[in-house]
């Protein structure tokens, strides 16, 4: 019914206009359906097709029991891959921040990993970047990575495992070495390929990422190889368009 649609659209706007001023600010509780209702003499029906829209905006989160639904941090994280591992790594044991996780501390935000190990028959896309031949198994250390509490990327290196059995990369935890982890155990990155693709997430990825629908996102793909050439990692970092944006600079 329109006039159905007036009332939903008329409360999604006075939530949106609030979102967008900061009087309902980042992590900010939205208030529950039924004070909603009542405030605004709507039904609860009314008030789910509002809130339904503001979360397909990506502007708050899903009710999740009686945590409630609460207004999505909206600031997009920089990125920037022109640096990212590279010169002068900032990883340091002593803050337990790896180079990624002190950028993200650098713009004032906290950052979080979530480490799980196994040793897999690859890919053939994986097996392709780490040059492995058939029958050849690889590492995979696949994180999960958070901003202020919140899923911000998938990231998975897969390394040949004759370079990681019996290295700190068999570890199931966030491992922060200087220099990076590979430079530890003798096998530093010498260069790196990257290849940025930006496509619709698959169910697991939205899922994992709490990912709006109709929002993109990037993949990030980045090969190291060794001094002598040989590749050494391959990481493959899906991310939602919606809460990154990369930079890179260059001399010309």
């Amino acid at each position: 019914m329109a006039s159905d649609r007036v009332r939903w659209r008329g409360l999604y706007n006075t939530l949106r206009r609030q979102i967008e001023s900061g009087d309902l600010a980042p992590g900010a509780k939205v208030p529950p359906e039924l004070e909603l209702a009542e405030m605004h003499q709507l039904s609860r029906t009314t008030v789910r097709q509002a809130l339904a829209q503001l979360q397909a905006d990506g502007l708050i989160t899903p009710g999740q029991g009686r945590l409630g639904r609460r207004v999505r941090d909206q600031r997009p994280l920089e990125w920037h891959l022109h640096r990212f591992e590279r010169e002068r790594r900032r990883d340091d044991p002593r803050t337990g921040l790896d180079d990624w996780a002190a950028s993200v501390a650098e713009q004032g935000r906290t950052p979080q990993q979530e480490v799980t190990v196994s040793i897999e028959t690859p890919s053939d896309s994986v097996a392709r970047a780490l040059q492995l031949k058939a029958g050849e198994m690889a590492v995979r250390r696949r994180r999960i990575r958070r901003v202020d509490g919140v899923p911000h990327q998938l990231s998975t290196s897969y390394f040949p495992e004759d370079l990681a059995r019996g290295t700190v990369l068999m570890e199931e935890r966030d491992v922060v070495m200087p220099g990076g982890i590979l430079r530890s155990i003798g096998h530093p990155q010498a260069s790196v390929r990257d290849e940025i693709y930006i496509r619709m997430p698959t169910t697991y990825e939205a899922s994992q990422l709490a990912i709006p629908p109709g929002t993109p996102v990037g993949e990030h793909r980045r090969t190291g190889y060794g001094e002598d050439g040989r590749p050494v990692r391959h990481m493959v970092t899906v991310f939602p368009g919606d809460k990154h944006f990369l930079v890179y600079e260059a001399e010309l």
